[in-house]
Protein backbone atom coordinates (compact mmCIF):
# COMPACT_ATOMS: atom_id res chain seq x y z
CA UNK A 1 0.00 0.00 0.00
CA UNK A 2 1.36 3.33 -1.00
CA UNK A 3 1.50 5.89 1.79
CA UNK A 4 -1.04 7.97 -0.28
CA UNK A 5 -3.55 5.35 -0.20
CA UNK A 6 -3.14 4.67 3.62
CA UNK A 7 -3.46 8.55 3.76
CA UNK A 8 -7.43 8.25 1.91
CA UNK A 9 -8.06 5.22 4.21
CA UNK A 10 -7.14 7.15 6.97
CA UNK A 11 -9.24 10.18 6.15
CA UNK A 12 -12.11 8.21 4.27
CA UNK A 13 -13.90 8.48 7.70
CA UNK A 14 -16.22 11.40 7.66
CA UNK A 15 -17.32 11.43 11.20
CA UNK A 16 -16.79 14.51 13.01
CA UNK A 17 -16.62 14.50 16.27
CA UNK A 18 -17.91 18.30 15.94
CA UNK A 19 -18.15 19.29 19.94
CA UNK A 20 -14.68 18.36 20.17
CA UNK A 21 -13.61 19.69 17.07
CA UNK A 22 -15.72 23.53 18.04
CA UNK A 23 -13.98 22.86 21.74
CA UNK A 24 -10.46 22.74 20.41
CA UNK A 25 -11.19 25.90 17.57
CA UNK A 26 -12.43 28.15 20.25
CA UNK A 27 -9.71 27.08 22.68
CA UNK A 28 -6.88 27.32 20.26
CA UNK A 29 -4.38 30.48 20.51
CA UNK A 30 -3.96 33.36 17.91
CA UNK A 31 -1.20 32.42 15.15
CA UNK A 32 0.89 35.40 17.26
CA UNK A 33 0.92 33.36 20.70
CA UNK A 34 1.92 29.94 18.20
CA UNK A 35 4.51 31.47 16.32
CA UNK A 36 6.17 32.79 19.67
CA UNK A 37 5.64 29.68 21.48
CA UNK A 38 7.18 27.80 18.61
CA UNK A 39 10.50 30.51 18.70
CA UNK A 40 10.94 29.47 22.24
CA UNK A 41 11.22 25.52 21.77
CA UNK A 42 13.53 26.80 19.24
CA UNK A 43 15.74 28.40 21.97
CA UNK A 44 16.31 25.06 23.80
CA UNK A 45 16.93 23.19 20.37
CA UNK A 46 20.65 24.16 20.82
CA UNK A 47 22.57 21.77 22.84
CA UNK A 48 24.96 24.46 24.24
CA UNK A 49 22.22 26.75 25.72
CA UNK A 50 20.71 23.80 27.21
CA UNK A 51 23.75 23.45 29.24
CA UNK A 52 23.60 26.41 30.55
CA UNK A 53 19.78 26.23 31.65
CA UNK A 54 20.76 23.47 33.43
CA UNK A 55 23.83 25.05 34.90
CA UNK A 56 21.64 28.19 35.84
CA UNK A 57 19.30 25.70 37.27
CA UNK A 58 21.42 24.53 39.94
CA UNK A 59 22.92 27.89 40.77
CA UNK A 60 23.09 31.45 39.76
CA UNK A 61 26.35 32.42 38.11
CA UNK A 62 28.64 34.62 36.10
CA UNK A 63 29.97 34.20 32.37
CA UNK A 64 33.45 33.18 33.89
CA UNK A 65 32.38 30.28 36.20
CA UNK A 66 29.49 28.94 33.64
CA UNK A 67 32.78 29.24 30.92
CA UNK A 68 34.66 26.86 33.44
CA UNK A 69 32.01 24.26 33.69
CA UNK A 70 31.40 23.86 29.88
CA UNK A 71 34.83 24.00 28.93
CA UNK A 72 34.04 27.31 26.54
CA UNK A 73 35.18 30.86 26.16
CA UNK A 74 33.45 33.71 27.89
CA UNK A 75 32.31 34.93 24.81
CA UNK A 76 30.94 32.23 23.40
CA UNK A 77 28.81 31.79 26.73
CA UNK A 78 28.26 35.55 26.44
CA UNK A 79 26.66 35.24 23.19
CA UNK A 80 24.43 32.43 23.61
CA UNK A 81 23.27 34.46 27.13
CA UNK A 82 22.27 37.15 24.84
CA UNK A 83 19.82 34.51 23.22
CA UNK A 84 18.34 32.96 26.56
CA UNK A 85 18.36 36.63 27.75
CA UNK A 86 16.39 37.89 24.42
CA UNK A 87 14.02 34.91 25.09
CA UNK A 88 13.27 35.60 28.40
CA UNK A 89 15.26 32.75 29.57
CA UNK A 90 17.38 33.95 31.68
CA UNK A 91 17.95 37.12 33.93
CA UNK A 92 21.05 39.30 35.41
CA UNK A 93 22.05 41.22 37.82
CA UNK A 94 25.43 43.36 38.85
CA UNK A 95 27.18 42.07 41.85
CA UNK A 96 29.99 44.86 42.32
CA UNK A 97 31.82 44.27 38.70
CA UNK A 98 30.59 41.21 38.02
CA UNK A 99 27.01 40.10 36.47
CA UNK A 100 25.61 36.89 37.84
CA UNK A 101 22.86 35.00 35.67
CA UNK A 102 20.02 33.17 36.53
CA UNK A 103 17.12 31.47 35.20
CA UNK A 104 14.00 34.49 34.53
CA UNK A 105 11.74 32.80 36.86
CA UNK A 106 10.23 29.48 37.48
CA UNK A 107 8.72 28.31 35.01
CA UNK A 108 12.18 28.13 33.31
CA UNK A 109 13.10 25.77 35.89
CA UNK A 110 9.97 23.97 35.51
CA UNK A 111 10.31 23.27 31.51
CA UNK A 112 13.78 21.65 32.53
CA UNK A 113 12.99 19.86 35.69
CA UNK A 114 9.87 18.01 33.48
CA UNK A 115 11.80 17.85 30.30
CA UNK A 116 14.97 16.22 32.44
CA UNK A 117 12.07 13.98 33.83
CA UNK A 118 10.81 13.21 30.78
CA UNK A 119 14.32 11.72 29.03
CA UNK A 120 15.04 9.85 32.40
CA UNK A 121 11.43 7.88 32.39
CA UNK A 122 13.03 6.02 28.79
Amino acid sequence: MKKDEKLEELCDVNDVHRHLVDSVSMDMPEEEILYDLAELFKVFGDTTRIKILYTLFEAEMCVCDIAEILNMTQSAISHQLKILKNAKLVKSRRDGKQIIYALDDEHVGSIIKMGMEHIEER
